[in-house]
């Protein structure tokens, strides 16, 4: 028997999630049962979108349930595996984040989806960043701008929330395609960071009181892409820059996820008419076909120095609340984890 610490989700918030949404709880795991095996979360991802599974409505994930663990991504070591496909000491990538370890039935394993547990070789990336650059955000900023946004020789490339694990990564796959980058981001250290992976104009919507006008400045002659992540005046000022056939990759609205009134839409909507504008909306498991292809180009790009990627870690099941709400205040530079052992 062992002892595992987790988080579960005291009532749906409204608004900002606070610390009294969430409680820590202790539960015990007997030894892995036939075909079972029992893992120690090493790191734990939090993510943007668990902010929408706090809602009790229908969405392309089943929300979260009062009383009972969250989830999310995990990476763990299999301490005991009474399954012939692990042996102790496999690292593994699972949905069970949010708590310290687990029990997997064999059926759980098969399953796929929320359910599976896939064991990974980490040939020297550090094991967490199968949570980041080289797992789900990184994925999603490669199919947003290579399958969604099409991106096409001569692009000018906007994307907000720059300095995150997803557009991070979508900045750097558009360098190194060659095109010209505009990201955004907030606070000095994050303008620092996208300046040293190579974006040509960075604009920090915390010290310009017009990012609309600002855009427009960097970018006299238009955009031709604008990766979504933030909505707000950032989509309209993409609206009023993008040149005709401009294409938007809609992967989030952080800026809207704790919104409690009616929130407005972009006021120069119209011009996506005028303009014949693409804005298209998408759920990157919806496009999984693309991971093989991920997979190979991220390895060689690494390995070639071409990417890189920061990290902002909190340490202890217990912070994982503080390091959720922490990406809607923009807390964090990169992708932000949890450290569980």
């Amino acid at each position: 028997m062992t002892t595992s610490r987790e988080i579960r989700l005291k009532s749906r918030p409204v608004g900002l999630p606070t610390a009294s949404d969430f409680e820590l709880a202790t539960v015990d795991l007997p030894a892995p049962g036939p075909d079972e095996i029992q893992v120690r979360n090493l790191w734990m991802s939090v993510d943007p979108y668990m902010r929408g599974r706090m809602y009790d409505r229908p969405s392309y994930v089943p929300p979260f349930q009062i009383g009972q663990a969250l989830q999310g991504g995990a990476i763990g070591e299999v301490v005991a595996s009474n399954d012939p496909n692990f042996k102790p000491g496999d690292i593994v990538n699972s949905m069970f984040g949010w708590r310290e370890a687990y029990n997997a039935s064999h059926k759980a394993l098969a399953a796929g989806g929320l359910g599976a547990i896939t064991k990974i070789e980490t040939h020297g990336i550090p094991p967490q960043a199968f949570l980041g650059v080289v797992g789900m955000p990184g994925l999603t900023a490669y199919v947003g701008l290579l399958r969604i946004a099409a991106l096409k020789e001569g692009d000018v490339v906007f994307v907000s929330a720059a300095a995150g694990a997803v557009g991070s990564v979508v900045c750097q796959i558009a360098k190194l395609k060659g095109h010209t980058v505009i990201g955004s981001a907030g606070g000095p250290e994050k303008v620092a960071f996208l300046k040293s992976i190579g974006v040509d104009h960075v604009i920090d919507y915390k010290a310009t009181p017009d990012v609309v006008a600002e855009l427009a400045k960097v970018a006299p002659k238009g955009i031709d892409v604008y990766f979504e992540n933030v909505g707000g005046v950032h989509l309209e000022a993409a609206i009023n820059s993008a040149r005709p056939f401009a294409r938007f990759a809609l992967c989030g609205m952080i800026s809207q996820y704790n919104e409690t009134g009616k929130p407005e839409g972009p006021p120069n909507i119209i011009q996506a008419v005028g303009k014949s504008l693409r804005l298209e909306g998408f759920i990157v498991s919806n496009h999984a076909d693309m991971f093989p292809q991920f997979a190979q180009d991220m390895a060689e790009w690494i390995k070639a120095g071409k990417i890189t990627w920061k990290e902002t870690v909190e340490e202890g099941v217990e912070r994982a609340p503080d390091a959720f709400v922490k990406l809607f205040t923009g807390e964090n530079l990169g992708k932000m984890l949890v450290k569980l052992s």
